[in-house]
């Protein structure tokens, strides 16, 4: 559900707000924004990747890429499994279901297994996360 606030100069709108302050912010030339506290932000091409960064972002309970390089791993990421990593690499401009199945030594389609499990637990944790939100505004 995507709106027209303005976000900073580059941004024409939000394309996805999440619990705890996450969003994906939609950008001039058709690029968006992963935005979240104490997290530098990163642009994507499209949406699908910046939906599935913001996946990982959620599976690992948040991450700083600040220091890892151009070609690094955040060590929480490596920690997470194989199936976050194989998200994580998904969401980077150097790789592809190809080169992830390749470098993980596995099949392109259970690269996408590993990404759907991933999707499906964000979406659990952000669930439970507004869940709880609601319940302290009740009170």
């Amino acid at each position: 559900m995507a709106s027209t606030e303005r976000v900073d100069e580059t941004s024409i709108g939000i394309h996805r707000e999440y619990v705890m302050d996450v969003r994906i912010a939609e950008l001039d030339g058709g690029r968006y924004r992963f935005e979240a506290p104490r997290h530098e932000g990163i642009e994507f091409e499209d949406t699908e990747t910046a939906e599935l960064y913001a996946d990982v972002y959620f599976d690992v309970n948040g991450f700083e890429e600040a220091g890892t390089g151009d070609r690094g791993v955040p060590p929480i990421i490596i920690q997470a499994g194989r199936d976050t990593l194989a998200a994580y690499l998904l969401t980077q401009p150097y790789a592809d279901r190809q080169w992830v199945g390749s470098f993980m030594g596995v099949q392109p389609g259970k690269i996408e297994r590993y990404a759907s499990r991933v999707r499906k637990r964000a979406t659990t944790i952000r669930r439970k996360v507004a869940d709880l939100e609601d319940a302290e505004t009740d009170l």
